[in-house]
């Protein structure tokens, strides 16, 4: 394999990840409103694709006067390891 099909690879990881920390981004935000219908389609499938990544924070960090932080931690290491890897498709 070659150093261009290699940096091609990283390089489409690094775009699944930012697809996914905007997904995760609307998770988020989402939570603020109480009053959303989660059993709708859509919102469960983000619920399904998002919430197993969240509870490894949560199992970490507990909530802090009742704000779940957990979040943050979960988008500052998926930032970085997006950032890692757009660096690795340029090598």
């Amino acid at each position: 394999m070659n150093t261009d099909s290699l940096g091609s690879i990283f390089g489409v990881l690094s775009q699944t990840l930012r697809i996914y920390s905007i997904l995760l981004l609307i998770r988020v935000l989402l939570t603020w409103f109480p009053s959303i219908d989660w059993s709708n389609a859509i919102l469960s499938a983000l619920c399904s694709i998002t919430d197993p990544y969240l509870n490894i924070f949560r199992g970490v960090i507990p909530p802090i006067g009742g704000f779940d932080i957990s979040s943050l931690l979960a988008f500052l290491l998926l930032n970085f390891l997006e950032g890692q890897l757009y660096n690795l498709s340029f090598i």
